[in-house]
């Protein structure tokens, strides 16, 4: 049986929800949810109940570093993994120095860490980080201290309808430095950004034209069953089922059996639509992230610019 409850997108009622999930419709599983604000209020009520519970998309760091628990699985990323594979991908390019933008919230500063950790690698530096509030659109104050800041490369982290706002006028400024970014800032908005998303270079753990048998199979399968083309949102969904299908398997669907039923989930290499994936001590998918380039009405897969890459988890100390 499933139960579904609309988080609302907001923060401030994830607890009281999650307290009806767990204690009045007494669910033996918890899979939520999209926004990383939501997230925590949620962690906080399964944290204390000790509900199983599998993240299908919020990838603030805290649930599977600092604020981790056995019970928590993640099966989409962490905000540093896609960033952090676009700075190593412009480290190893020999980008010296570079700025981020972004909204000045969690997700933003996550994935800016991520970005620096990985240029740095590289022998680059992250010079500035341009921020405005969440969720502001006004990007003209930002976009106006580029030119001055003297990089080579700008990253950027946004979503939804504000990054295409931001690629159209990013476009507009005649800016000369080149744009690249976390895979959002391209995903799901190539329609509404239109050609001034064209040849934008971003770092994520799925896109278009993945050529392997479980994606070609899972794509027609979910077009036929959807309706729609399948996106990194409907991936993130399918592995957190797979996830739990390997702990239910491995148990004979006793859910009493708690220890046996994460030791198999921990230890699940799974076949994904985005290829190999398994879990990090921390409980963390481990994915490639692939480099994409947007072209016409794709975010085409070029490279791989980070293998098998685990969030590092810092903070994490599971029993």
């Amino acid at each position: 049986e499933i139960v579904k409850l609309d988080d609302e997108s907001k923060p401030d009622l994830a607890a009281q929800n999650a307290e009806r999930l767990v204690k009045r419709e007494a669910v033996d599983v918890l899979i939520g949810t999209v926004h990383s604000g939501v997230q925590l209020g949620i962690h906080k009520v399964v944290k204390e109940s000790g509900t199983l519970t599998i993240v299908p998309n919020a990838g603030n760091g805290a649930v599977t570093r600092g604020e981790c628990v056995k019970n928590v699985f993640r099966m989409s990323f962490s905000n540093w993994q896609p960033a952090h594979g676009m700075g190593l991908h412009l480290g190893k390019k020999g980008i010296k120095k570079a700025a981020w933008i972004t909204w000045d919230y969690a997700a933003g500063t996550e994935s800016r860490d991520g970005f620096k950790d990985g240029l740095e690698k590289g022998g680059g530096q992250l010079v500035q980080t341009l921020t405005l509030k969440f969720p502001e659109t006004n990007f003209q104050p930002l976009l106006a201290q580029i030119a001055g800041l003297g990089v080579e490369a700008v990253g950027a982290f946004f979503a939804g309808g504000p990054a295409a706002q931001f690629l159209k006028e990013y476009k507009a400024a005649n800016i000369s430095v080149p744009l690249y970014g976390s895979g959002f800032l391209t995903e799901g908005v190539l329609g509404a950004a239109g050609p001034a998303a064209e040849g934008i270079e971003t770092a994520l753990h799925y896109g278009d034209g993945l050529d392997n048998a479980k994606n070609v199979a899972f794509r027609k399968a979910f077009k036929d069953k959807a309706g729609r083309d399948a996106d990194v949102y409907a991936v993130q969904g399918y592995d957190s089922a797979q996830l739990l299908a390997v702990g239910l398997d491995a148990v004979k669907g006793n859910m009493d059996d708690e220890a046996g039923l994460y030791k198999a989930m921990r230890s699940a290499k799974i076949d994904s639509p985005r290829g190999p994936i398994s879990l990090s001590a921390a409980q963390n998918v481990i994915h490639h992230i692939y480099l994409r380039k947007v072209v016409g009405a794709e975010n085409k897969i070029i490279g791989i610019a980070a293998e098998n890459l685990a969030d590092p988890g810092t903070g994490c100390k599971l029993a």
